[in-house]
């Protein structure tokens, strides 16, 4: 490499560095090419330039309608509006530069605007000007009447149609979303690529308004180039009336039919582009395999094509030429029908991919099924069930501190019609019926509303309820009972069961994720409590009997605060960290039992029934067992219901209160008749809660 190539290599890079930013991919040298547009407009071309001009404007417009060829959807040609814009705005520009040329130099012979106008004008006109006038009407109607009107008329439909199917749209993604068929990544994507085809054909609706304006632009130029150019050939240069038609003439025409023939291109590139609407796969592909997949209209078109060969002055040839093309093609199609032709003797047999085995191994956490009869409430056009679950999870999150994992929907054949099945690890939780043309009545009192309807169980608690028909909710209502739609009571069926049965749905990778997802200041806690002291499992048991009396874990660093605490101390079982949790979380256990009143009602243990328990424990002090007789057993829980249905007779919900020794078994026995009832030690307590005792045991 001699040294001249040497020391002029730096500058060639710095050259070809400060080029790269004005070509014609970048948004300099696209804003240089939107300003050399509209400077066309002002100032004069010469014809060789021009000449280049109009061979880029045919060369895009033919590039247009091939990418709108092949496209799989509209929306992988999203920039088309902008495309049709700069298309009608250089053929714009190329008309008012030609009409400048013709208007000055058009004396000067059939070459005045360039070579391109005049082959236009000589050899696709045959050198008659009425042909080409025809010919640039026919283009003209064409183009104006039948392509731009027809596109733009159904872009405005699309954009119209997929506005209003915006919100079903959407709503499908939510339901999706909630039922755990998608994940939050593809959430977006689908929500990303709805928006973008609502923007695109409001875009397109307004971009083939360009299209139209050209259109009439060119007849309008037409019109003032051929009375310009006669007057100014007659007046200013004297030329002979048939010469100055002639050559004016033929020069206008030329420049509408290359205008007007980009133009056409344009259009039908717009077009294909909103016709192809839902047709999946390219054009070609798709229209041979819809006009061309089923034998019967093959076979009936050979027939026609057929009899008119037969027809006294047609020509017999090409119709049957073309009959047994059509009648080969239906033959084919009977012998092999579409999606159906056999792979080649060489080709191995494609089978379906198997499904791995681990996807017979996972296990929804929480699962809905439903019966045919109730899809409608998922899937429907207002889908309220899941948005009912989205609301559910939202709140269980909010109030007890997880988020839930996503409820799958699916259908189940082999429940009844109008049936549906809750299952939690996929064992089923509760299950019931529903009537989707009814209101669920239910009187507040306990008894079964004096109503004409069918008599039915809220499945959600069991009380008496009717279902009754939508004329009859006005009446049911005056008389004072509660009336809820079917989404609604499965939606409340679906929320208990999920709190009584929400210590199992807490797995070790929410519990995992619950720690990760604390603050950054609460993290050093996390990384001394563990595993030095206790386990992520520890750790989530410790959690799940907290959720199993339905306490919140939202106060997560007070748990694991009392957790340290506990574990501090030396060899605390699990029940003995719970408690010690339980104690830290007395401000919250007491104003999540506060009733109306303002007090937290309390049902009392006697000092008998305190001291039977407290002898009745036995085993080590991390692992107490309660070893009761079971006729004393009995008696407890008769005394108990007792108690507790004379406090709910008096509009009270009370807890029931006994000392922290004995709260963990005395919990054990209360869970098997009545779950929802709490059952709090005494130093659960906190100090400035107001407590009034409403009964002993």
């Amino acid at each position: 490499m001699s040294d001249a190539a040497v020391k002029a290599g730096p500058w060639l890079q710095t050259l070809g560095a400060r080029l790269k930013f004005y070509i014609p991919g970048s948004d300099i040298g696209l804003a240089l090419g939107v300003v050399a547009l509209l400077s066309v407009l002002v100032l004069p071309l010469p014809p060789f330039v021009l000449d280049i001009g109009l061979s880029l404007s045919i060369t895009a417009s033919i590039l247009v309608l091939m990418v709108a060829l092949f496209l799989e959807k509209p929306l992988d040609f999203s920039s088309f509006p902008t495309m049709l814009l700069l298309t009608t705005l250089l053929r714009l520009a190329l008309e008012v530069a030609t009409t400048r040329l013709i208007l000055s130099h058009g004396n000067e012979g059939p070459l005045a605007a360039g070579h391109v106008v005049a082959a236009f004008g000589g050899f696709l006109m045959g050198g008659d000007v009425v042909i080409g006038l025809i010919l640039f009407a026919i283009l003209l109607v064409v183009n104006f009447m039948v392509i731009t009107k027809g596109s733009g008329r159904i872009a405005e439909v699309s954009a119209r149609f997929s506005l209003d199917a915006m919100p079903g749209k959407q709503m499908a993604i939510d339901a999706d979303l909630s039922s755990g068929m998608i994940d939050d990544k593809t959430a977006r994507l689908r929500r990303r690529d709805l928006e973008a085809e609502s923007g695109f054909y409001g875009a397109m609706d307004g971009a083939a308004r360009f299209v139209r304006g050209d259109a009439i632009a060119a007849l309008i130029i037409t019109a003032i180039n051929i009375l310009g150019g006669l007057t100014i050939g007659l007046v200013r240069h004297g030329m002979p009336f048939a010469d100055a038609a002639a050559t004016f003439t033929m020069l206008t025409v030329g420049d509408g039919l290359v205008a007007q023939i980009p133009a056409l291109l344009v259009s039908t590139a717009a077009g294909i582009v909103v016709t192809k609407g839902g047709m999946e796969g390219k054009a070609d592909v798709a229209l041979l395999g819809e006009i061309g997949g089923r034998p019967k209209p093959l076979a009936l078109a050979a027939g026609a094509a057929s009899v008119l060969a037969l027809m006294p002055g047609l020509p017999a040839l090409p119709f049957l030429g073309l009959a047994g093309l059509a009648g080969g093609a239906a033959w084919l199609r009977h012998r092999h029908p579409l999606g159906m032709i056999p792979a080649r003797a060489t080709d191995p047999p494609k089978l379906p991919p198997e499904p791995p085995i681990s996807e017979a191994l996972r296990i929804d956490l929480i699962r809905l099924e439903l019966g045919y009869g109730l899809l409608a409430l998922a899937s429907g056009e207002q889908p309220r069930l899941t948005e009912q679950i989205k609301a559910m999870r939202r709140t269980i999150a909010s109030e007890m501190g997880f988020v839930l994992p996503p409820v799958r929907i699916q259908d189940n054949m082999q429940l009844p019609a109008e049936g549906y099945a809750i299952r939690i690890k996929e064992i089923e939780a509760g299950h019931g019926e529903l009537r989707l043309q009814a209101l669920l009545a239910m009187d507040p009192k306990g008894g079964r509303p004096d109503l004409p309807g069918e008599n039915t169980t809220e499945p959600a608690f069991g009380l008496p309820a009717l279902w009754i028909s939508p004329e009859a909710r006005e009446e049911a209502v005056f008389r004072g009972c509660t009336v809820v739609d079917p989404p609604s009571v499965l939606a409340t069926h679906l929320t208990e069961l999920v709190r009584e049965n929400m210590a199992e749905i807490l797995s070790y990778a929410e519990t995992q994720k619950l720690l990760d997802e604390l603050p950054r200041e609460q993290q050093k806690l996390v990384a001394d409590l563990i595993p030095s002291q206790i386990t992520v499992g520890g750790l989530q048991r410790v959690l799940q009997a907290l959720l199993a009396e339905r306490v919140s874990i939202r106060d997560l660093p007070t748990i694991l605060e009392g957790v340290q605490e506990a574990t501090s101390a030396g060899g605390r079982g699990l029940n003995g960290i719970v408690t010690h949790v339980r104690v830290r979380l007395a401000r919250q256990l007491s104003d999540s039992h506060v009733g109306p009143g303002g007090y937290i009602p309390l049902v009392t243990l006697s000092p008998e029934w305190e001291g039977a328990f407290a002898d009745a424990l036995v085993g080590p002090v991390e692992d107490r067992q309660l070893a009761m007789s079971a006729p004393r057993l009995q008696e407890f829980m008769q005394r108990f219901r007792a108690v507790f249905e004379q406090a709910a007779a008096s509009g009270e919900a009370p807890a029931l209160l006994t000392s922290a020794a004995v709260r963990a078994q005395l919990r054990a026995i209360v869970e098997r008749i009545r779950p929802a009832t709490p059952v709090l030690a005494q130093p659960e307590i906190h100090p400035r809660a107001r407590i009034r005792t409403v009964g002993t045991i």
